[in-house]
């Protein structure tokens, strides 16, 4: 079992130093199913490299408190190590930011919460680093949909310790461009693939983001180009170009809506859908969710797509919060403030209890 349960900053670093790529969660998945298995204020529950740990205190509300057990690839920053920046503590290692730094409050907080004024739900998953289909969420809710019911949810994505509500949708097409190939010394005689996608890539570059208010929040659209591919040998022309692109919108929009707004605006180009998750409206009119927030301050837009869209398609209001300082997610230079950790353990186990 972990050996500093007792310890929030080194229930964190030992977390970090248990590499978990997605995919290889096993060794913590065990570590977290066997250090909650102990207390008998939780029931236990294991679903693949997905723990869940609930408890019964017959409180009228439940908060689902989830974050992912697992990381983008190590990049030779594994063991961790603490240094000081401005006379603070700081974590550095492969997810310490995205985010370990919040699992380990969850854990800590699901060992010493006892007892609260809400029920809690907490959640730890693996594969969420990866394509949709392997996420762990996903697969509890196939096949254990009654471990998702509650009034809220807090994912502990990396927010600096602020709320980040809501968070755009995504949606990845492929443009296809189709030419003729010939010799590049005789090029009238073929047609260029790629010099075909300048038209498509004129009407990304002139995008004008679009910015919509929701909530008072400020969600600013994205729509790029994320990478392109085309030709054989210098000195063939290209018959065919492929262009992926990336269009990030705002909650107010459903799937089809953004669907509708990409075939405007490339219409007369062969496209294909790659990747597709709608994005979840804030939900701060909820009267938990309200009382989360007069806790924590003023809630900010989330810029990115995260889980707190499983939790709106079900109907529960969710926010992202957690200790890490996103601008160093999946970075080599990973990092996290110890104070931040402390600092969201604090918040929530305020929040639970009073």
């Amino acid at each position: 079992m972990l050996n500093s349960m007792n310890d929030l900053s080194g229930l964190v670093q030992e977390i970090v130093d248990i590499e978990s790529v997605s995919g290889n969660e096993t060794e913590l998945a065990n570590q977290v199913e066997q250090s909650l298995s102990q207390f008998s204020h939780l029931g236990v529950v294991r679903i693949g490299n997905t723990v869940v740990a609930s408890t019964n205190f017959s409180q009228p509300s439940r908060v689902i408190i989830a974050g992912h057990l697992d990381t983008v690839p190590v990049a030779d920053n594994l063991p961790s190590y603490v240094d000081s920046v401005d006379g603070r503590d700081v974590l550095y290692g492969r997810g310490t930011c995205d985010m370990k730094g919040g699992v380990a409050v969850q854990l800590f907080l699901a060992a010493h919460l006892t007892e609260a004024l809400r029920d809690v739900t907490w959640i730890f998953y693996d594969c969420e680093e990866v394509e949709a289909s392997r996420n762990g969420l996903g697969r509890l809710l196939a096949v254990r949909p009654d471990l998702l019911t509650g009034d809220m949810a807090i994912l502990m994505e990396p927010t600096d310790a602020r709320i980040e509500a809501g968070c755009q949708g995504t949606l990845r097409i492929k443009i296809h461009c189709q030419g003729v190939a010939a010799h590049s010394a005789r090029s009238w005689m073929g047609h260029n693939a790629i010099h075909e996608m300048a038209g498509a890539l004129n009407i990304l570059s002139s995008y004008t983001p679009v910015e919509v208010v929701i909530d008072s929040l400020t969600y600013r659209e994205g729509l790029n180009a994320v990478s392109i591919d085309g030709g054989i040998a210098g000195n063939v022309i290209p018959d065919q170009c492929w262009c992926d692109v990336n269009y990030r919108y705002a909650p107010d929009k459903t799937e089809t809506e953004a669907l509708d707004i990409l075939g405007s605006l490339f219409a007369g180009y062969q496209w294909e859908v790659t990747d597709s998750a709608p994005g979840a409206l804030p939900g701060l009119d909820s009267d938990i969710v309200s009382s989360f927030v007069a806790q924590v301050g003023n809630p900010y837009p989330k810029y990115g797509w995260t889980d707190v869209a499983r939790f709106a398609q079900l109907g529960i209001p969710s926010i992202n919060y957690g200790p890490g300082d996103p601008n160093y997610a999946h970075t080599d230079e990973e990092r996290v403030d110890l104070t931040k950790v402390e600092q969201c353990r604090n918040t929530l186990m305020t929040w639970l209890t009073s």
